[in-house]
């Protein structure tokens, strides 16, 4: 059976970017920049003010205490008419165009004022509180690279350079196809022998968090003619996730199924658990990933290989969370030769993270994944972990963000797998070797 790696190595190099779409600036949020965005025009537009103050010549400030008569009045948005004469000053506001001849603004706690004049209190520096034009952004610099993943931040920006309509990668797609006899949708009482659907609500949440759109399609029956019809469907989306029905068992026909209708399997079975009986295919450009049907495997084999993929679907750079060392709480027991994904949940104590294991990790344990945070990788060997050994770690939900700029974040041994190159994408991923 393939690695981890390995098995990402296979699935990252098939999937690539869908198209690009221009959208309006409201619809780009979490979106992914699908080309530069260049400066169009100086940022500041002028010299303006960066205080409430007075606009004057620093050389009829050379002593502490000058005196200058006001003759003048500039709000923010307004327009400076007329140049503003020797020993005079000028009211201004924040974000006031500055007079032309002026090179510097005294703010207006540092002024006393009367008759008409103003005494300045305090030293005046040349260019003191003058915001000047382009010497935050000049025109054309490039503000935003391709691959960018548009928050609030970037939205302001766009705003900022009048970007009314961006271009993006467009967004997945995806059918969610659930089989098996003993399912019932949501809603539907589970008689003896029967449950609920649940697998199809968590995939299309897990989805929508990565802002992939699901499709969720009717459960397919354990049998050959239902189950065509269903993938039929399925396969006219731009991925498929199926989940159940993938082993070797006597009504498992997924894989069957997929292979008549013309889907390429490049890959089943991975060294892992839970979750090893997991296969994946393509038809033409389309990737079609079969899932475990517990619905614990379920949870790590989309979290491990088809978020990673989806991303990159939707023209992430960053598909692969990021790795960290942790220390393990306890003494954990597994099967040798097999990598095994541990639920776990990560706390900061006394400077160290710390991995707490979740219960007992069967994998019909539901709870355990909800109250894990992260994910810990063992490797294949030895059959116990020691408390107090270091693990490899990668987060489930939290501020991931802060994680990387802590020191150590890098600190895992990490494996490239090189990506196809494309026009605006390709490159390589990091994940870690075990």
């Amino acid at each position: 059976m393939p690695s981890l790696v390995e098995a990402l190595q296979i699935i990252l190099g098939k999937v690539t970017p869908l198209g690009v779409e221009r959208v309006d600036l409201h619809s780009a949020l979490g979106r992914v920049l699908a080309k530069d965005v260049a400066a169009t025009w100086d940022m500041p537009h002028y010299d303006n003010s960066a205080r409430d103050g007075f606009a004057l010549r620093s050389a009829d400030c050379t002593v502490q205490g000058a005196t200058l008569r006001i003759t003048g009045f500039i709000p923010a948005g307004g327009n400076v008419s007329t140049p503003v004469l020797g020993g005079c000053a000028v009211r201004i506001m924040t974000g006031a165009p500055i007079p032309h001849n002026c090179d510097a603004v005294v703010p207006v706690e540092e002024t006393t004022e009367a008759d008409g004049h103003v005494t300045i209190m305090a030293p005046v520096r040349c260019r003191q509180h003058i915001r000047f034009q382009g010497e935050d952004v000049a025109t054309g610099d490039i503000v935003l690279t391709a691959g960018t993943v548009i928050q609030s931040q970037e939205i302001s920006v766009l705003a900022s350079f009048g970007k009314a309509v961006v271009p993006v990668y467009q967004k997945a797609r995806v059918a969610v196809l659930s089989t098996g006899d003993e399912l019932v949708e949501l809603g539907e009482p589970p008689a003896a022998g029967r449950i609920i659907n649940s697998n199809a609500q968590y995939l299309a949440a897990a989805l929508r968090e990565i802002g992939a759109e699901p499709v969720i399609l009717c459960i397919a029956r354990d049998n050959r003619e239902n189950l065509r019809e269903q993938m039929l469907a399925g396969l006219k989306a731009d991925a498929l996730i199926t989940t159940a029905g993938v082993s070797a068992g006597d009504r498992d026909f997924v894989r069957g199924v997929l292979a008549e209708l013309g889907v390429r399997q490049l890959l089943w079975k991975v060294d892992i658990k839970p979750g090893g009986p997991k296969a994946f295919g393509m038809k033409g450009g389309t990737p079609v990933f079969s899932l475990p049907g517990n619905p614990v495997s379920t949870m790590i084999t989309f979290e491990e290989f088809v978020r990673p993929a989806l991303l990159r679907m939707m023209g992430h750079r960053r598909v692969i969370r990021p790795y960290f060392k942790a220390t393990l709480r306890e003494e954990t027991h597994k099967k040798p030769g097999t990598v095994h994904c541990l639920s776990v949940r990560i706390e900061m104590e006394n400077g160290r993270y710390i991995a707490t294991t979740t219960g007992d990790h069967k994998a019909c344990r539901l709870r355990t994944m909800l109250r894990a945070n992260a994910v810990a990788m063992l490797p294949q060997e030895p059959s116990v972990v020691a408390a107090g050994e270091e693990v490899d770690v990668h987060l489930l939900r939290g501020d991931v963000a802060m994680l990387e700029e802590l020191e150590g974040i890098e600190s895992c041994e990490h494996e490239d797998i090189a990506l196809p190159d494309e026009e605006n994408f390709g490159g390589k991923v990091r994940v870690v070797k075990w």
